[in-house]
């Protein structure tokens, strides 16, 4: 997690939602991502997203069974259909998301029992500092209105 906080603080740098993620299997990080919605002027740039699409063709895999995606904010729904999509075997989140969080606070898609593939989910590690880097963030855009 500590990798993926450090993904979304340069995520702020650059005025994008401090979100970063990282996969990692067997104790090697095989990829990491932060968002870059703003930078791409796309909304489909998460992270998660981001990381994903660099994991997958490294490996030459189109699932991750043996990863586990560490991620600063709990998915959103577009992030927790593109995990269970690529049957990513863990992932562990920091803050939880109560607007649009789907691993338990709005919708808990990631364990649905009507889909092919549950992975574990983990919430609230290093929830505090994950959530304080977003709530600065947002506070500092509001300042600026």
């Amino acid at each position: 997690m500590q990798a993926a906080l450090r993904l979304a603080r340069a995520a702020s740098v650059r005025e994008e939602v401090p979100v970063g993620a990282v996969i990692i299997a067997e104790g090697e990080i095989l990829a990491e991502a932060h968002n870059e919605m703003v930078q791409r002027r796309d909304p489909t740039a998460h992270a998660e997203m981001l990381a994903l699409h660099r994991a997958l063709p490294r490996l030459g895999e189109d699932r991750l069974p043996f990863a586990t995606m560490y991620v600063t904010l709990e998915p959103c729904a577009q992030c927790a259909g593109a995990m269970v999509l690529a049957k990513i075997g863990r992932i562990v989140f920091g803050a939880y998301d109560a607007r649009c969080g789907m691993a338990g606070s709005v919708y808990d898609l990631l364990r649905h029992p009507r889909l092919n593939h549950r992975p574990e989910v983990v919430g609230g590690l290093m929830a505090e500092e994950c959530g304080d880097l977003l709530r600065r963030f947002f506070q500092s855009r509001r300042a600026m209105l």
